[in-house]
């Protein structure tokens, strides 16, 4: 018969015993384990920061069925709406940078949001861009009764009545707004601002003719360019577009060298990712994007595929957050 000092040192070793068995099955070693598992070993999360059913999740989900079939795990899209954007990219700088979340973040969520309002994420120090994935080019539309044909008439016109003429966005901050804004510095005019509550009756007041220009998405307007309800004067990328590859550029048309306005769509992981991580997911999304039948899908659509490396995001996400925040604060900018 155990004495009580025999038996609390009996049951002294076989707790320690015990927990030596369970720190080799489910400590430092499984954590090493699992550590050299390969990338991806389980279900990657891909926030888009917008509702279901809108462009950006459009391009999530085509790139997530081609992701999940190439890889054998699920790759699960979370839309996270709300705050233009903003909420989910704060759950998604919040996430463990261990490659299993990630984001599908546009130009207006990531470099103008910042620089509209007061955002609870760091664009720069919160994410470790993976690469761009396409952009949606914008076209400079007129109502028939100006009368012109060019971007070049149209600073003429513009500078021949100085605020008399007007456009429409789809609200104050909108990527609409700010292009117009853009356009007024860059051809030094002052086309005064008409912002509505949606994209949607902005250009039918515009069809209209109760307001005379926009700046706008090619997909939004290309039926009523092609019904002659609206004039198309230039497409707002740096070279013609597929969507409508008979229409000239703004800065070629315009004498603007460099005028540019797209909204871009690229994909960010959170800060601390690691590098051989990133650079698997880029070369992923390169390969998905160079796929014929996903190109003429997401043209159709309305994007342009566009791919970069990390290093290139990267410097593009640095100069449009310098450039829109100048224009932001040039023009008294504040969101809608």
């Amino acid at each position: 018969m155990l004495n009580s000092i025999q038996l609390k040192s009996s049951l002294s070793k076989v707790f320690w015993s015990s927990l030596t068995v369970v720190i080799f099955a489910f400590g430092p070693g499984a954590i090493a384990q699992n550590a050299a598992m390969p990338y991806p070993s389980k279900p990657i999360r891909l926030i888009v920061p917008f509702a279901a059913g809108g462009p950006t999740d459009l391009l999530a989900r085509v790139i997530a069925v081609n992701m999940t079939e190439n890889w054998g795990q699920p790759v699960i899209i979370d839309n996270r709406a709300g705050a233009a954007g903003s909420i989910g990219a704060e759950m998604a700088a919040k996430a463990p940078p261990d490659g299993y979340t990630l984001l599908l973040s546009t130009a207006g969520v990531l470099t103008v949001n910042p620089a509209l309002t007061k955002v609870r994420f760091d664009t720069v120090k919160d994410f470790e861009p993976i690469g761009l994935t396409a952009t949606l080019s914008s076209i400079m539309v007129v109502h028939p009764s100006l009368k012109v044909t060019t971007v070049k008439q149209l600073i003429q016109l513009a500078k021949n009545r100085p605020g008399e003429l007007n456009y429409a966005s789809a609200g104050n901050g909108s990527a609409s707004h700010l292009a117009m804004e853009k356009f007024n510095r860059a051809a030094d005019v002052k086309i005064n601002h008409i912002p509505y509550k949606g994209a949607a009756p902005a250009v039918t007041d515009l069809v209209g003719g109760t307001v005379q220009i926009m700046l706008i998405g090619l997909p939004t307007v290309m039926p009523h360019v092609a019904a002659g309800r609206v004039v198309p004067l230039g497409v707002a990328s740096l070279a013609p577009s597929s969507l409508a590859p008979n229409i000239v550029t703004i800065a070629h048309s315009a004498g603007l060298p460099g005028f540019e306005v797209s909204n871009w769509l690229g994909i960010v992981a959170p800060a601390g990712t690691p590098r051989d991580i990133i650079d698997k997911l880029n070369a992923e999304i390169v390969h998905i994007l160079s796929i014929p039948a996903v190109k003429d899908q997401l043209i159709k659509g309305g994007f342009e595929p566009v791919t970069s490396s990390p290093e290139k995001f990267k410097a593009h996400i640095d100069s449009e957050l310098k450039s829109w925040a100048k224009i932001v604060k040039e023009a008294g900018i504040t969101g809608g």
